[in-house]
Formats: structure tokens, sequence, C-alpha cells
């Protein structure tokens, strides 16, 4: 009798949580990806005392991405409205009155060309669907002539449906009584299926730990990469932040599986105001990811800038001794090993981190004469970027552009930047802005994190956001960054070579210049002109490119191992990292194109190799039905350069023969 009564209790209580909260059938929505493997349902929900709350499910390929999940943004607005005489919003989330007032639908299928890129043309293809909300009972006050004293709030929810993913963002039209709105979060959720696993990293140039979505220390930066149970690899990200507040995830504290939007601080708008984008990306290989990620670009604005003909993407060499006579070997080695500029880095005007130090003048201790540097430079088909600390551009940016460009300089390293609130976000894309009025390229470094601004600013050409070389990670960690940061785009790693502290082998390092993308790839970060010897593998780095018009992603998983193959003309360089053990493998070419011959430039670590970086070099002729196997040293990697073969080639050099080990 007892087990039936506690049975009872239990459906009653079940029932009464059922009419707690009912779906407003009216407002079910679903939006699917052109291909169909995306499903966006969203719909609200109505509670005992009429307040109503938005909701959202995403599956793909039939399988759960995102479960229920709230939606909706947290707005503070009572002080403004009392200061414009407007009678106070009394609800208690600002989202709990709204109500869906009507729909728009929209399908884009276009092709743009990108100034610079991992492809030569990207597609923008996706189906679009415009919720559009009205806050309900809120037409108290007056309407006096021009000014409307109503409490007239208006919200549009945006869902942009890819084949690479799903976007969403929060949009407020334009007021008509002069409100503005304060932002003091967002109610965005994501909750995954139990027993997700994710790619935490606290901070944009920290580690990575593989950790359930449980016992967190603090938020977890963007793109966040996740393991699901059922087979799916995602990863949620954020587009087009540029005047708002940076996003990252944390865990909720009241519902489990389920990660939070949480903003750096508070944002103040005037509408029309757009937020930024949230990004879901799904996929059954891990490698589709990696393929998928112009998805942050096409959420984007085109890009702005006229005349983009100074826009040169190139290979960087850092002058390591801040002296001109070091920094002109830097310019010789550059012009006579193939690589478009060099960089001095911080130090040259003075104490970086000093707000007295004048970013307009040479430092006493410094003998640089950087305008007769600049013209030696160009003399040699070289351009010269500077370091500047974001101390002396806040200061000094309208004057020090200006006398960059009559000094001859093509770029700007911005370095320790703030990043995060409203304010930093927005002065920081506004100086990349400013720079681009000077024909001046950008590299931010430190912790900025890239959302795609590259479009229509291409003068912001990378930034760092990543755990590079200056830390000196292990291999595993390089094999994390593929699948994770470089989703986000262009990521300034600055690549080693001889340095005797790089935790990989030499090949590793070579390989990682195909593996990596960035426009401006620094190269030989702590090494000097003096540290070559002669190594017959740097022509490798001589020859490969930094502007690409294909890229694949041909093989990986995160943590384990990462090959792709990048195209520039007829060309193709191919890279593969490994982690710290030592592996098999086996890379099909089947990206070359079907019946031309190539030669293929191979550089692969070898203990018997008598060179201070242990780097063998074989030439074997293969064509796209030739799948080549790699026996892989611990932390270690190899590189390719495939070009078409001439006859010639082919009677010099002996083909590839099948199950031959490299």
């Amino acid at each position: 009798m007892k087990k039936l009564l506690n049975i009872l209790i239990l459906f009653c209580l079940f029932t009464i949580g059922l009419q707690a909260q009912i779906i407003i059938e009216s407002t079910r929505s679903q939006v699917t990806s052109p291909d169909g493997k995306y499903v966006f349902d969203t719909y609200q929900k109505e509670f005992p005392k009429g307040e109503k709350q938005l909701y959202y499910t995403l599956s793909y390929n039939n399988k759960t991405v995102i479960e229920e999940s709230e939606l909706g943004v947290l707005i503070e607005n009572q002080l403004f409205e009392s200061a414009l005489a407007i009678p106070n919003d009394t609800f208690k989330i600002w989202g709990e009155n709204l109500t869906l007032t009507g729909k728009t639908v929209n399908n884009v299928n276009t092709v743009w060309k990108p100034v610079y890129g991992e492809h030569a043309t990207i597609r923008d293809h996706y189906n679009e669907l415009t919720l559009k909300f009205f806050k309900s009972g809120e037409n108290t006050g007056e309407h006096e002539g021009g000014y409307d004293k109503r409490r007239y709030y208006m919200m549009n929810f945006i869902i942009r449906a890819y084949n690479d993913g799903i976007a969403f963002r929060y949009h407020f039209p334009e007021a008509t009584n002069g409100l503005f709105l304060h932002i003091t979060g967002e109610q965005t959720q994501f909750t995954l299926p139990e027993g997700t696993m994710a790619y935490y990293e606290r901070w944009a140039q920290g580690p990575y730990s593989l950790l359930p979505l449980k016992d967190w220390t603090d938020e977890c930066e963007r793109p966040l990469t996740m393991k699901l149970q059922n087979g799916l690899t995602v990863a949620l990200g954020e587009a087009e932040m540029i005047d708002y507040a940076r996003m990252k995830f944390r865990l909720n504290d009241k519902k489990a599986n389920t990660l939070q939007a949480s903003l750096y601080s508070s944002v103040d708008v005037i509408t029309p105001y757009s937020t930024p984008w949230r990004v879901i990306m799904a996929a059954e290989k891990a490698t589709d990811l990696i393929a998928n990620n112009d998805i942050i670009l096409n959420l984007n604005p085109e890009n702005k800038i006229k005349d983009t003909s100074w826009i040169k993407p190139g290979k960087v060499m850092r002058v390591a001794k801040l002296t001109q006579e070091d920094a002109k070997k830097c310019v010789d080695f550059a012009a006579e090993r193939g690589l478009q500029y060099i960089h001095i880095d911080a130090g040259w005007y003075g104490p970086e981190m000093s707000m007295s130090s004048d970013a307009t003048t040479v430092a006493e201790n410094k003998d640089f004469d950087i305008p007769a540097l600049a013209a030696y430079a160009s003399s040699k088909g070289i351009g010269l970027m500077v370091y500047v600390n974001q101390r002396a551009l806040v200061q000094q940016l309208d004057e020090i552009l200006p006398l960059y460009k009559k000094w001859g300089i093509k770029g700007i390293k911005f370095g320790f930047v703030q990043i995060g609130n409203q304010h930093w976000s927005t002065w920081l894309h506004d100086a990349v802005r400013k720079c681009a009025e000077y024909e001046m390229l950008v590299d931010i470094h430190d912790e900025y994190r890239p959302t795609g601004f590259s479009r229509t600013y291409p003068n912001l050409m990378t930034q760092e956001g990543i755990r590079g070389n200056e830390e000196m990670p292990d291999a595993t960690h390089n094999t994390i960054l593929p699948f994770t940061r470089f989703l986000a785009g262009a990521g300034d790693y600055t690549i080693c070579y001889y340095n005797n502290r790089i935790k990989t082998t030499h090949a590793h390092q070579l390989a990682m210049a195909a593996v990596y993308y960035s426009p401006l790839q620094f190269l030989y970060w702590y090494d000097q002109p003096s540290a070559y010897t002669g190594e017959p593998e740097i022509e490798f780095f001589d020859k490969v490119k930094t502007l690409w018009d294909d890229t694949k992603a041909i093989d990986g998983d995160i943590g384990e191992f990462v090959t792709i193959a990048r195209r520039s003309g007829e060309d193709w360089f191919l890279g593969t990292i490994g982690n710290n053990e030592a592996r098999s493998i086996v890379t099909p070419l089947s990206f070359l194109d079907e019946g031309q011959k190539y030669i293929a430039n191979i550089y692969t670590d070898d203990d018997k190799i008598e060179t201070k970086t242990k780097v063998k070099v074989t030439r074997l002729i293969v064509d796209n039905t030739s799948s080549l196997q790699f026996r892989l040293k611990a932390s270690g990697g190899c590189a390719i350069h495939f070009t078409p073969a001439t006859k010639e080639d082919v009677k010099k050099n002996k083909a590839y023969k099948k199950n031959q080990i490299l």
C-alpha cells in the first residue's frame, strides 16, 4: 500500500510538472541546413504565472547535439526607463513576457573571394529563420508628439543553418523611445548529452585538459571542442564579436551537462543592435570541423577595404638582437631564403610596459635607424614590421600611423592588448580600421582570439591567442590545436627551428608551416641567421606559402595526429604532426590531380642523418593513387612539397614503391 502511495505521489508531481511548463504550440519553429543534416528546433514554454521562456534543441545526422537549452538576453533597464519617465518593466527576467509576432525565412547561396585565405573562393550557403518578438502588455506610458514614453521593446532571434554548422544571435530593432539597452548577460545555454568530454582551456594561451562537464575550476575559452558518446565531435564558438563583451563558457550551477554563455562584463548598446553569433559545429569525423571552419568568416560582413593591393601575406623572421647590423643580416637572410618580412620586436622604443615609452622614437640605447632599415629592406624586396605595446597604442596611435607610413613600415604587431569588456573590444577593432587607412598590416598578440573580423578588415592578418613556441608546448598539445584554436581563424604560433628548447623533432616544426594557417607566418622565432649551416631541409621553409588556393584536412584525431594538405597554384604542401607517442600512419594522395605525376620532396626525421637537425630529404615520384606510409618518431612529423613532375624528373627520381616505409 505504501509503495502504491509513493507511486501515486510521484505521478502527481510529474503531472504537476507537465502542467507547470507547457509548450506554446504556435511558437514551434524549425530550420534545417541545406543538406538537411542539421535540424534546429525552437519554441517557447509558458509557466503558471504567465512567464515565458525560449528554448532550442539541435541534432545532426539524427544524433543529438544540444538537448533542450534556454535562450535569451538578460537586460536590466529600470534605471534608463526611470530616467526617460518610462514605467519600469516589472518582470524578474527581461524575456519572460516576449510574445512571438512574426517569422521570416531567407535562403542565401553565393560565392565570394577572400583577399587571402585557406581557399581561393568561399561558399556562403545557408537557410535563415528570423523570429520576431514583442514585449507584450508593455504599451503603458504616454506618446507625446515626437517623444514616446511607452515601454516599447522588440527583439528578433535569428538562426542561420549552414552545412558547416548552426549560428544564432539576438537582434534589437531600432527603438522609438530613446531607450538604451543595459545587457548584463545571456541566458544562452548549451546542454550536451551525458558523458560529453571537453577540451578545456582556461585562457587563450593556456594548456588543454580533457574533462567531463563537471567540477571545472573556471570558465573555458572558445572555441570549445567536445567529444560526445554518440560519436560526434562538436565545437562551440563565437563570430563577429567586435563591440560586445567577450564570451566564454562556464558550467551552469543548476543544470547538469550544461554550458552557460558567460560574458566578461555588461554591455551598453543603442538600437538597432545585433549581438555576436553563437556558433555550433558538429562532425562525424573530427577533421570535418577543420574543413568547415569558413563558417566563422561567413558570419562577418564583407571586405570594407576598397584597394587591397598592399595587403600581402608572407613569411616573417624576427630580429632576435635589436641592432641595425643584426636587422640587416635578417633582411639578407630573408631575401636569400624566400621570406617576405622581418620584424623588430619589443624594446626598440623603450620598456614596452612603461606608459612613458615613446613609440615615435628609437630608444637611446638602441642604434636603429628605422627609415634607413626600411629602405634597405625594401631594396631587397623585404617589408619591415615593428612591435608596439598597447600602452603606447592607446596614447599614440593617431600619431604613429602617419609616421610609420612615412618611415616605410608595413605592419604593426599589437602587444599585450587588453581584451574582454565592451570598451576594449571596440577600441581594438577601431584601431585595426585606423591601421587600414594608413595601409598598415596588423598582428595582434597575447589573449585576443579571432571571430572573423579579418574578412571585413583583411589588414588584420593574424593573431596569437594561442599557446605556441613562446611557451614551448609538447607535440600532443600541437595536435590538439587544429581541432580547437584554429577553428576560430589564423594563429601566430611563432614556429621555431634551431632553438634547443623545442619539445618536438625538427620535421615536426617544418610540418607546422603547412598544418597551421597564418597569412603572416613567423618562422625561426628564437633563431638568428647564423644558426643556419646549410641544412638541406630548410628548402621547405623557403618554398612553403601562406596564401592558399585550397586546403584539405586529410586525416587525424584530436591529440593524436593531424595531416593537412594545402595547394598554391599547381604545388601542394602537406604537413603531418604526431603527438608524444611514436606511430605509423598512411597518407593517401587522392587530393592530387588525376593523371598527373608529381615529384614529392619528403622531409622526415632520421637519426642517421649527419646534421644537427637530423632531417632526411627524400625525392620520389608519386601520383594520386599513391598512399605513403610513415613511421613517425615520438613528437615527430613529416613535411612534403609536391610539384608537377617533368619527364626529366621522372627519369632522375625513383617512383614510390607500395608499402615503402618513409
